[in-house]
């Protein structure tokens, strides 16, 4: 993987300082990905870069969300030792500790890779660089060792022909390189599981047979490897339809499969068609994986669009994650919720009932002031809505129920943090079990997907327990 590109979408700021409630409607009235992934024996992971850390809205969205963190550029030779024998783990450090804060796994990434490689390893004469190689891995693997998960060892080491690429390790020590960075770190740290890592290698073609080949061969070596690493950087209807099959025939070598960086990037800008094709490339890859004993989980690269590689590096693409610009879930996330056997269905009409006051028993010595921020993100024919509510009297709301009236044309299709009924017109939307109750000054933040017909526009008032709500 090249690099992790950060960014921010104006809009993401809306759920500062409200980093639970975001987290919480990211999961769209469902378990979040960790948890169903987990209760699938998987791990649902992200990639992070230390600017990621100053977002509240990603944040909140990774500490729901995401239980194995990948570091987006921090533990890459370029960062850890930028020049000889001086080593810089602070930025890495940084990451473990965030993920250590949410109870996640680290996937160190990663020891050895042509790219992102210091002039001075590959200014180095040939001699040497085998001596340099085993100096980084064993200090770099020793600096982590009990607080990584795994270690992508080598990372991209073939061409798209299969052929091994003629990078500084090779051209010194041939492929034996791969054996002897193996061997190193797992002397480094026998407790992590050893990976090798590359992209275009998720079905079966002449790359994917040169990487099973080599496992194959450094199995029957003796050699310590515990995995293969899909990265899954995926185009918009290309799933590969042999990715189950090609993720079994790792397995059967007796080494675990992991989609360590998956994306499924969109020739912008996308339509409604787009993404729906988008939540089944998406489901297809998950299904795949659960199908497949050996595979131990998923890791999309980055959190949301906002934070995507991808726009800056293929240009014209983007939307490639399961969240937009500001961290809404998109019908992906759904769909990967319904795989992994989670539901992103509105409650029952008597489920609603008994998860929150009614609309007149809310409003009973309930109504108290409100304030209401409404941020609509919308594409060819639908939108996002992410509404924040605020109590601004002096006494406890305990039950809300908002109302507001839709523009003409407007369809919700799911909400996520309360009940929206019916589903056009003059709407309500109704607290859940968890956020039914508002001290004074506190805020909740609540959201819908809509489609329309060419009216985005956002509601013009909003009423909480039948009182009118302020703008701000």
């Amino acid at each position: 993987m090249a690099v992790a590109v950060a960014g921010l979408a104006a809009g993401a700021l809306l759920v500062t300082g409200l980093a639970a409630e975001a987290g919480s409607a990211s999961a769209a009235g469902s378990a979040g990905l960790k948890t169903l992934a987990e209760a699938k024996g998987r791990y649902f992971g992200t990639a992070l870069t230390q600017s990621n850390l100053s977002v509240p809205a990603l944040t909140a969205v990774a500490a729901a969300q995401f239980d194995m963190v990948t570091p987006g550029n921090e533990m890459k030779w370029d960062t850890t030792e930028p020049s000889n024998g001086s080593y810089n783990f602070a930025p890495g450090d940084q990451i473990v500790s965030y993920a250590q804060s949410i109870g996640a796994k680290v996937r160190g990434h990663n020891l050895v890779w042509h790219s992102q490689l210091p002039s001075w390893v590959s200014s180095l004469p040939t001699a040497q660089v085998q001596a340099a190689m085993e100096a980084h891995i064993t200090t770099e693997a020793t600096h982590y060792k009990g607080k990584v998960y795994s270690w992508d060892v080598v990372n991209e080491p073939f061409n798209e022909d299969g052929t091994l690429r003629q990078d500084a390790f090779y051209a010194a020590m041939g492929s034996g390189y791969i054996a002897d960075a193996l061997r190193t770190a797992h002397a480094a740290d026998p407790g992590a599981k050893l990976y090798l890592n590359d992209y275009n290698i998720e079905g079966e073609n002449a790359k994917s047979d040169a990487m099973y080949n080599l496992v194959s061969s450094l199995k029957a070596q003796g050699v310590p490897i515990d995995g293969v690493g899909l990265e899954s950087h995926f185009i918009l209807g290309q799933v590969p339809s042999t990715l189950q099959a090609n993720m079994q025939r790792f397995a059967a070598l007796g080494v675990n499969v992991a989609v360590t960086e998956l994306d499924d990037r969109i020739q912008l800008p996308a339509s409604s068609a787009n993404l729906s094709q988008q939540a089944s490339d998406y489901a297809a890859v998950v299904n795949a994986c659960l199908t497949v004993t050996g595979c131990v989980g998923v890791s999309q690269w980055g959190v949301g669009d906002a934070d995507s590689w991808i726009p800056g590096t293929f240009s014209g693409y983007g939307a490639a994650t399961m969240y937009d610009n500001n961290y809404q879930p998109k019908p992906a996330y759904s769909a990967v919720v319904t795989a992994l056997g989670g539901s992103t269905s509105s409650p029952s009409a008597s489920a609603s009932a008994s998860a929150s006051p009614s609309p007149s028993a809310s409003a009973t010595g309930s109504a108290g002031a409100c304030k209401v921020a409404d941020v609509v993100n919308a594409w060819n024919t639908g939108l996002t809505e992410n509404i924040t509510l605020t109590n601004t009297g002096s006494t406890t709301i305990s039950g809300w129920s908002l109302g507001f009236t839709l523009p003409a044309g407007q369809t919700v299709t799911s909400a996520w943090n309360t009940t929206i009924t019916p589903a056009s017109g003059t709407v309500t939307g109704v607290n859940l079990s968890y956020n039914g109750t508002l001290a004074p000054g506190a805020a909740t933040t609540i959201g819908f997907q809509a489609t329309h017909t060419g009216n985005a526009a956002a509601p013009a008032a909003f009423t909480l327990n039948g009182r009118s709500c302020t703008a701000g």
